[in-house]
């Protein structure tokens, strides 16, 4: 068996002792303990004499043990451990409660060196402290001490004694990047890094300076931080590569008709509209599979954009699909194109609907999927789309709206249901800014179109952050806007009311705004439970006016286009990133009149909510979200939370750039990875996960 992957408990006694907890927290294996890192470090390594130490002083000392003794309080019985220490300065006495076991299993003894780190109390002494007998490589005092995550019932102490116990086993490790690149970058071994990511080593003198212990702890976290990058890029650009050994329907790029479609549009595309456009066409016209993802602020115009490459398709001969988070969002792209699109003939499958632009000629509702699949040039649709009974006929291009609802194995899915060995071209869209930094690590395998102009004529969204004395007077402005025959939604972040959360539900809300603040005003409601058809009248009832205020959760995220809406009120906004805002707010200020974004917090409002009253760019607020939230999974289904990244900094734009030039200098050199084996072991590992071999 290979050391690495041994059970913790084969380390030692000790191991063996607390394995079980270890594995609570995820740590099986020696490799696992090895690569469970510190998430920051507290420098215990500066010591003071006693004499310095003042009341509620957090120091750490160097001193000898005089006495011990245990003993009961005579007024609480408590059993306390008294001990008395002193070094060249001074005595000090540091007690501990019910802790007899010190002096019983002659843990303290007289005549022992400790290190002790605890706050002085006003009589100059230390409880509770924790300690450790002095050494030359202590590891929980006297030193910088790393901080681990933890789990219910596994301390600091534990996690730290088992690393250190397993520190010996790296001498197992075989070094995972090139010795060239290791070279290039000034990077540390992978052994040194890992020890020095733990433990820091003391500082070496070199010729011009003295590296501290941090500084020598950051070289280790910049080597581990270095490998997920360059991994992460080798993995998207491997992936790149391979996708020109694939073959795709080419795409005949009708210019006229394109020309006329785009004279007849009631306004001007802009520039980004038409840049994106043509780096599409030009990518659908060749015989392998495009991969771009088309980034655009909210209202920038991406449907068009990708209506254009599918109108192509269509009158190539050729189909193509477009995959919608939502049956709302879907019914209104099928409205959408039914309108541009008069004689292309169109087809809808979502769960509650299947429904076409021209004659059906079958009437069997277990065949209608199937049967609109196979006969119509542009499909739209929801995951009904991708289930296993559906095949096209020569899917040319498949458009997946808002990519980040859409898992990889989801989005693959649609990628390959068709017969044959030709893959359609792929196009994601999302309206979710991306950070640049975030682009180059997470969508280095797509090519990217932008849309960072919005069209003329766009009124900047008014933002406010709403405190609670200023509620009533926003429910007047909103009465105020109704009258004048405008329309409001309303946000919440749950369906059903949740006292453990203390957060406004749509059931709630929507029976508080209906009898007592605007029992006047036809109020409307919605969420994921509605059935299809009920979320569909909903909709139409609230595009057609007769809604007036319309109370949802996040349904209304995504592509809802209702121009007459010109409030945006946010319930409970401190629960949703800033992304998410920046797309609520985008689902008003889509018509001729000024429209408004009014977040209302549960409690004070927060950074975040004051960063969305000033900046109105998404790309900005992104950059913001990043920073404060992290960027969500990568690969697979999940598509909140943490990246999977432990070390990386998306920030650190230096680090990004250098892993991702030496994956490309690899791959350059040695596409399939014959000359490094461990890398290209590595890659089929990966490939096998998110199942795209």
């Amino acid at each position: 068996m290979d050391e690495l992957n041994k059970p913790v408990g084969e380390i030692n006694f000790y191991c063996r002792q607390i394995q079980k907890k270890l594995k609570n927290l995820g740590l099986a294996t020696i490799r696992g303990l090895l690569f469970h890192f510190p998430f920051r470090y507290e420098d215990l390594s500066q010591i003071k004499k006693i004499k310095e130490l003042r009341p509620n002083d957090i120091a750490t000392i160097k001193a000898t043990v005089d006495s011990i003794r245990n003993f009961k309080s005579p007024k609480t019985h408590k059993k306390i451990t008294e001990v008395i220490l002193h070094d060249e300065s001074g005595i000090i006495k540091a007690v501990w409660f019910n802790q007899w076991y010190l002096k019983d299993r002659n843990i303290i003894n007289p005549g022992d060196e400790f290190f002790l780190v605890a706050k002085t109390n006003s009589s100059y002494e230390l409880v509770s402290p924790e300690y450790e007998k002095v050494s030359e490589n202590p590891t929980h005092c006297g030193r910088i001490v790393p901080i681990y995550p933890l789990t219910y019932g596994v301390s600091q102490k534990q996690v730290r004694t088992a690393i250190k116990f397993a520190l010996p086993f790296i001498d197992f490790l075989e070094e995972s990047l090139p010795e060239e690149i290791i070279a290039k970058n000034n990077l540390l071994g992978i052994r040194d890094a890992i020890l020095n990511i733990h433990f820091p080593s003391s500082p070496k003198a070199t010729k011009d300076t003295v590296p501290t212990s941090m500084e020598i702890c950051q070289r280790a976290r910049e080597r581990l931080a270095f490998d997920e990058l360059f991994l992460n890029q080798l993995k998207n650009f491997w992936l790149k590569n391979e996708l020109k050994n694939k073959k795709s329907y080419p795409v005949i790029f009708y210019e006229k008709e394109t020309k006329d479609l785009i004279a007849k549009l009631p306004f001007k595309l802009t520039l980004c509209q038409r840049k994106s456009s043509w780096e599409i066409l030009q990518d659908i016209m060749e015989p392998y599979p495009m991969n771009r993802l088309l980034n655009g602020d909210v209202g920038s115009g991406k449907t068009l954009v990708a209506g254009i490459a599918m109108y192509n398709c269509a009158l190539s001969k050729l189909q193509s699909a477009l995959l919608a988070p939502t049956e709302i969002l879907a019914k209104q792209h099928y409205d959408t194109f039914c309108e541009l699109f008069p004689n292309i003939k169109i087809g809808l499958v979502t769960r509650g609907n299947k429904i076409t632009n021209y004659e059906l000629l079958i009437t069997n509702k277990k065949q209608l999927s199937q049967f609109i699949a196979g006969n119509s040039d542009i499909i739209i649709g929801t995951h009904a789309l991708i289930q296993d009974n559906i095949k096209f006929k020569n899917l040319a291009l498949a458009v997946i709206d808002e990519q980040h609802r859409f898992g990889v194995e989801q989005r693959a899915r649609l990628s390959s249901c068709q017969d044959g060995d030709r893959y359609p071209h792929l196009l994601s869209m999302t309206a979710t800014p991306i950070p640049r930094t975030l682009s180059l690590i997470q969508y280095s395998d797509l090519d990217i179109s932008l849309l960072d102009e919005l069209p003329q004529g766009r009124k900047t969204i008014k933002t406010i952050v709403v405190g609670p004395e200023k509620r009533f007077p926003a429910y007047e402005f909103i009465k105020k806007q109704v009258d004048e025959g405008r329309q409001a939604f309303v946000i919440c972040p749950l369906i059903d009311e949740s006292d453990k959360l203390g957060v406004k539900s749509v059931t709630e809300e929507y029976k508080k705004l209906n009898e007592k603040v605007f029992p006047d005003i036809n109020i409307g409601f919605l969420h994921g439970k509605l059935k299809s058809a009920e979320k569909e009248e909903v909709m139409q009832d609230f595009k057609n006016n007769k809604i007036k205020i319309l109370v949802s959760t996040s349904v209304v995220e995504v592509g809802v286009d209702v121009p007459n809406a010109v409030i945006m009120m946010i319930e409970g906004a401190e629960r949703f990133g800033l992304a998410q805002l920046h797309q609520f707010r985008g689902r008003v200020g889509r018509g001729e009149h000024q429209s408004y974004c009014l977040l209302f917090p549960t409690d004070a409002p927060t950074r975040r909510l004051k960063e969305m009253e000033n900046i109105n760019d998404g790309f900005r607020l992104a950059e913001i979200d990043l920073q404060l939230r992290g960027p969500g999974q990568i690969y697979g289904k999940e598509q909140s939370g943490k990246i999977e990244f432990r070390l990386a900094d998306m920030n650190n734009m230096f680090l990004i750039k250098k892993a991702q030039n030496s994956a490309k200098e690899i791959l350059a050199e040695d596409l399939k990875l014959k000359k490094h084996p461990r890398l290209r072991e590595y890659l089929d590992t990966e490939l096998q996960k998110i199942h795209l071999e």
